[in-house]
């Protein structure tokens, strides 16, 4: 059997799905803590920006003081200059168009992207549930390709990985996360890697509780200290925040995430 590819920056493998789970004490401190908990369900948060507004504004500001500054040039060339210098017409259009190709996704992933993304893990049907935002850089205007896209996968399937990249963000910058990858059945063949927390700490606590309800039950989890967080109708600080769309599962998707499967239904 082949290796299972990982991607850059892989340190290792959370504890496997179906490896002893222990929690430690400090565990009840987690804020916030899992969204909501019951017999079949518990969910996961994963707040998908840490300041919602700054590529709007930025980008917005870049893209009008470039096309700006090419609609100037162009006036200049063509009504004010006594020879139309074409390579410097087209500096500023390329530079025009680049600036709009590269920011124009970022500007949409700012007003599009939902103000949490939680992942729910049900452990009567053994079942993972993502409420998935998905872009495609090379595609900013596409609306297959972009938009909240909810995915099932069954719990066995999954690999809790470690990833820890220095990136060089000004002066240097270190990048942890935790992605969780989905195999085929009963190969190695990864077909579908996804965000599960923007750091590494983080991320093993919220592993570790998963694991424990999904091997125990929630009676094997400690009384969190803080209340969960809500995310769609909680008082955000930040207008852009508060403006984003909300998570709505589609129906279907969230009655079976919710529920343990009638008898003779297959989980």
């Amino acid at each position: 059997m082949t290796q299972r590819h990982r991607a850059i920056g892989w340190k290792y493998d959370l504890p496997a799905t179906n490896a002893p789970s222990l929690l430690n004490l400090d565990i009840a401190n987690l804020d916030p803590p899992p969204n909501r908990i019951d017999d079949i369900t518990i969910e996961i948060s994963r707040p998908p920006m840490e300041l919602r507004g700054f590529s709007f504004i930025m980008g917005s500001l870049t893209l009008i003081a470039t096309s700006g500054v090419t609609a100037a040039s162009l006036y200049y060339s063509f009504f004010v200059a006594t020879k139309t210098d074409i390579s410097f017409v087209a500096i500023f259009l390329a530079a025009c168009i680049a600036a709009f190709i590269l920011l124009t996704p970022y500007i949409r992933m700012d007003i599009e992207q939902p103000r949490n993304e939680p992942v729910r893990f049900n452990r009567k049907r053994r079942k993972v549930y993502f409420y998935q935002y998905r872009t495609d850089l090379l595609h900013p205007f596409s609306i297959k390709r972009w938009g909240v896209k909810p995915i099932a996968y069954d719990w066995d399937d999954l690999t809790a990985e470690a990833y820890r990249l220095y990136a060089p963000m000004g002066y240097g910058g270190l990048m942890e996360k935790v992605m969780i990858s989905v195999c085929k059945p009963g190969t190695n063949e990864v077909i579908d890697r996804v965000l599960f927390a923007d750091n590494i700490e983080t991320g093993e606590q919220y592993w570790a509780i998963v694991r424990h309800f999904m091997q125990k039950g929630p009676e094997a989890l400690p009384d969190f200290v803080h209340p969960p967080w809500d995310w769609n109708e909680g008082i955000y600080s930040n207008p852009f925040d508060q403006r984003a769309p909300k998570v709505q599962w589609p129906t279907e998707m969230d009655l079976e995430s919710r529920t343990a499967p009638a008898p003779g239904e297959q989980p």
